[in-house]
Order: structure tokens, then sequence, then C-alpha cells
């Protein structure tokens, strides 16, 4: 009677290998489809160079030295439109005379004489309250839109022949915005110090600056936490007429 230890070993089991081949295979698989995705998405170009991934304040900056070539390149155009247009075209003197008063009412043609320049600032870094007045809030220490609004305003009403904002001469479509502490103005982007020119009767400009209650206002905040304020003249000053673009463009209704 034979012993069952004596009978030989059965074969060992090898290890089932096929489920590990199956998950490398699906690992490769999904590389691939990794890959293939991303190259449709980025089409040939750097991913990581896309413009959605740029500061906010770099695209800007390009966007605002670009409109000031656009704005260099309408200039020499309308310089060339200038020139033509003084040539002998067949009008009178009364026709000339009516076109010159409607480009200096329009902000185009350049004009000179008595000026003065009104200069706003932010608060000084880490700004306190002056004795009396109670602490400021971050919105204290900053120029607001309204605060140039009511600047400009106040030299149109004194009777300003023309007016410059920072480099740019205004016209009646100018629209004077902020968003956060920077100006937007026709295109471009300014932040303070900003610098307001007129040209006009010097004592009317001031007067209408003094009369305005929107400055007096300022004025409070100016005593209290140090906002920038000052008035600077001069005796001769030239500012140049208005070279951007003087297209309307609005909406219109569908069908």
């Amino acid at each position: 009677m034979s012993n069952s230890a004596d009978s030989p070993p059965g074969p060992v089991r090898r290890p089932n290998r096929r489920p590990v081949r199956l998950l490398t295979a699906a690992v490769f698989a999904l590389a691939g489809l990794i890959f293939v995705t991303s190259f449709n998405t980025a089409k040939g170009t750097n991913i990581r160079t896309d413009t959605s991934l740029l500061k906010l304040s770099d695209l800007i900056h390009e966007r605002d030295r670009k409109n000031a070539e656009l704005g260099d390149a309408n200039a020499a155009v309308r310089h060339d439109i200038d020139t033509l247009v003084s040539r002998d075209h067949g009008t009178t003197d009364a026709e000339d005379a009516r076109l010159n008063a409607l480009e200096k009412g329009a902000g185009t043609k350049k004009v000179t004489g008595r000026a003065l320049t009104v200069t706003l600032d932010d608060a000084p870094p880490n700004a306190t309250a002056n004795p009396g007045y109670p602490e400021p809030q971050p919105n204290d220490l900053v120029i607001h839109q309204q605060d140039l609004q009511a600047v400009v305003n106040a030299l149109w009403k004194g009777g300003a022949e023309g007016i410059r904002v920072m480099d740019q001469r205004l016209i009646s479509t100018s629209a004077v915005r902020c968003v956060g502490n920077t100006l937007i103005l026709q295109g471009r982007v300014y932040s303070p110090p900003y610098k307001i020119t007129a040209v006009g009767d010097q004592g009317k400009l001031r007067k209408a600056l003094a009369d305005s209650p929107a400055i007096q206002n300022y004025q409070l905040y100016v005593k209290a936490y140090g906002l920038g304020w000052k008035i600077d003249e001069h005796g001769k000053e030239t500012l140049p007429g208005y070279t951007g673009t003087v297209d309307l463009h609005y909406a219109e209704p569908v069908g």
C-alpha cells in the first residue's frame, strides 16, 4: 500500500500575470490619450505661454502700448488730412472761419494761452488721520473718478478753451473713468498723480474750482488724510488738438 507522502508532488501553480499585463496596457493607452488631447488643444503652440495664464496687469500694459501706437498712427493720418484740407479747395473766407471755429470747439485744433494745471494724488503711504478726524478707510486715501470729473467739470464751467488730462486732449465725447485707482481715458491707462491742464482765464478757472461743492468736499479729505491737491499757473501753454477717432459707436436693433 503506497503512502501518500511518497507520491510525487503536484505541479506548482504559476501566478496569473494576465491582469497585470492588462493594467499596464491600460496605463499606456491612457497616456497616449492624454498626449493626443494635449496636442489637439495646443494646436502646435506652447500651452505654458497661453495668454490666459499671463498676469492681468501685463495684458493691460500691452493693450495700453498698442493703443498708444494706434493713436500715433491715427495722428499721422489726421495730420496728412489737415494738410490736404488746408490747400486751396475753393471755399470762401467765411466758410474757412466757420470750419476753424467748429474744429476749435470740437477740440481737434491746438489752443494756446494762459493756463493752469491741477494735480491730484493719492495720500502718502501709511497715511493717518490728522487730529480731529476719524481714522481713514482705504477708499479715503485714493483718488476716485468723481474727483477727476469734478475738476474737469469745474474747469469747463470756468470757461476753459481746452482741457488736457495727462497727455490727452479732451473732446465732447471723452469719458473720464477710473477702475480701482487707475484712470482709463480714451483707451489709455494712467496712474496717479493725475494732471489736468486748462487754457483760459486763470481767475475764472480758479473761482470755478473754489465754488465747486464736489471739490470743496475733496478738500476736506486733503486736510484730513493728506490727499494731493496742487494748482500751478502757466504764462503760456499749448494744448495739442485731439488726434483720436471721432466716430460714434452705438447699438442697433436687429431686423
